[in-house]
């Protein structure tokens, strides 16, 4: 059984002997090994959210509920991170910075994150997120870092041009695509 005060704790304990993501990758790892459980521990998602399991200065454990085809522009973090999803799936598109023109990024590799499946970030990654699927998919995001007080970048989807990363902006497009599926819901009878 997935318990979340004693997940937190795990991470805070892992993070407190080793502050790089490699003992917290286990400890996601691990609770990973069984989505079935965090699901019914965190509670079936029932609406798009993003919930604070923990938050510190130095640590910040996130419940990320993703809407169906819900799409977070290329964005780095300034921290590295390990995701870790039980249900539905996350695809990820890194990207890295065009050698003599620093601002702009191309594609350089992609992973499919379906339950079970976790990710080590590093502190340079530069990544975009996707929920491809028709239904909503859950993760938990483990950062080494305060991830709310961290200066991000995002780059530009058409241009590829990096910009400030903007949280209210940010918070907005995540409330209009929860909108758009509570609507869609609404429309179906469900």
């Amino acid at each position: 059984m997935f318990d979340t005060e004693r997940f937190v704790a795990d991470c805070r304990a892992a993070f407190a002997a080793d502050p790089s993501h490699r003992a917290i990758h286990e400890v996601v790892a691990r609770a990973m090994s069984e989505p079935a459980a965090v699901f019914k521990g965190l509670g079936e998602p029932t609406r798009p959210e993003s919930r604070a399991l923990f938050h510190s200065e130095t640590l910040t454990i996130l419940n990320v509920v993703w809407p169906p085809g819900y799409i977070v522009p290329p964005h780095d973090h300034h921290m590295w991170a390990v995701i870790g999803v039980y249900a539905g799936r996350e695809d990820n598109v890194f990207w890295r910075r065009i050698p003599g023109e620093p601002s702009r990024i191309e594609a350089a590799g992609a992973k499919a994150l379906r339950a079970r499946d976790t990710v080590p970030l590093g502190t340079d990654i530069i990544h975009s997120v996707i929920n491809p699927i028709d239904r909503l998919s859950g993760a938990i995001h483990v950062y080494g870092g305060d991830f709310f007080a961290a200066e991000r970048s995002k780059w530009d989807s058409l241009t590829l041009e990096e910009g400030r990363s903007d949280r209210e902006e940010a918070r907005r497009n995540f409330e209009r695509a929860s909108a758009r599926y509570e609507a869609s819901l609404r429309e179906a009878g469900g």
